[in-house]
């Protein structure tokens, strides 16, 4: 195969068009775009069904879920959260006032270390925001006792970990409220998307009237809510979508087994395992490069597969923690962060996604063999 051919870090799962096109004809006989359609509804249960919980709500995007459910739970003060993650995780804290408070991740999930925690509770702290990294389940039972133990809330960013279950459980299930991206470089994608799982009915009620402006009837509003709905085009596609993830997910496990295989016994290049009673859903396929024994450092590596237009993604570089909103912070500290430091700085996720071909695969084994 020619290095000129393009390998991008990801593709989006797509419907198929022409079983789009009776969706959209459906959509324009209605006239009903958005404003929880009845797409909308439809997906709501559908989604339900499939990631085995009782009450979800769509949003238009994955970062208005994250915003909400803060709201939502009336969270203030200090919340305890990871600086390795997309931006979007500590950002939602700041839109509603919040002050993050970072702890250390640890190495061989990438998630928050639960050993960090407690010593990062203040008199302040309100809620624990863990991130399931990668799709790779948090220490979920560790984190309930330390949250039931002070009293605090936890909102699980769960973007990466559509479809994942620990035990046959879905992962959704932990904590007080979960949420979902459905961006479409994720595993499941409604182009634009996101969502937020809740425990009840009265609580999915809420947010219901938090995502359309506060309204609880036409003349009324409850709450100062925004505009976070899901609209009927959106949610069309992702129904279709849902019929095909499983067989993604099934490719996306068949790439992740030749990665690991290939990978195995070349010096200075770590990935993440599978866990036996987890059903993963390989959204990313992250390596870490350890300069001193790969020969290389990380951007060496990186690069040196962009000049073979090879595209990898080094997710999460740098850590939010040394973004300028955040770099005040006395837990943004690089000395209080030593792990995710150096996480951020040998990390490369490979290209992953379910139409990538095993010479495609191994095209970029090979380049990382000879480096």
């Amino acid at each position: 195969m020619s290095d000129r051919l393009l390998i991008t870090v990801t593709s989006p799962l797509l419907p198929d068009l022409q079983e789009f096109i009776p969706y959209l004809e459906d959509i324009w006989q209605r006239k009903w775009l958005t404003n929880m359609g009845y797409y909308h509804n439809e997906l709501e249960k559908e989604l339900c069904k499939y990631l085995k919980i009782q009450h979800i709500n769509l949003f238009t995007n994955g970062t208005l879920p994250l915003i909400t459910a803060l709201q939502a739970l009336r969270i203030t003060g200090e919340v305890i959260t990871t600086p390795y993650s997309f931006v979007a995780t500590t950002h939602s804290l700041w839109w509603n006032g919040i002050k993050p408070v970072f702890v250390d991740i640890d190495e061989q999930t990438c998630n928050i270390n639960p050993a960090k925690i407690e010593a990062a509770i203040t008199p302040k702290t309100t809620a624990i925001m863990p991130v399931h990294c990668y799709g790779q389940p948090c220490d979920v039972l560790k984190i309930k006792e330390i949250a039931d133990k002070y009293g605090l809330k936890v909102i699980y960013d769960a973007a990466h970990a559509f479809g994942v279950e620990i035990d046959g459980k879905s992962i959704l299930e932990y904590g007080d409220m979960s949420t979902l991206s459905f961006h479409a470089t994720k595993v499941y994608n409604t182009v634009e998307g996101g969502a937020l799982v809740c425990r009840d009915a009265e609580t999915k009620q809420r947010i219901d009237y938090l995502k359309n402006f506060g309204f609880a009837g036409e003349t009324t509003v409850v709450a100062p809510g925004i505009n976070g709905k899901m609209d009927e085009i959106r949610a069309a596609y992702g129904l279709l979508n849902l019929k095909k993830v499983d067989a993604a997910i099934i490719s996306r496990k068949r790439i992740a087994d030749l990665y690991r295989e290939g990978l195995q016994n070349v010096a200075g290049i770590r990935f993440l395992p599978d866990t036996e009673n987890v059903r993963h859903n390989y959204s990313y396929f992250p390596i870490f490069v350890d300069e001193k024994e790969y020969g290389i450092s990380r951007d060496e590596l990186y690069f040196a597969m962009q000049s073979r237009n090879i595209y990898g993604r080094r997710y999460f570089y740098p850590l939010i923690s040394t973004f300028s909103s955040y770099k005040g912070l006395d837990s943004a500290k690089p000395e209080n962060l030593p792990v995710a430091t150096r996480i951020a700085d040998e990390v490369i996720c490979l290209p992953m996604y379910a139409g990538l071909t095993e010479e495609d695969v191994e095209r970029v084994l090979n380049l990382i063999k000879k480096q």
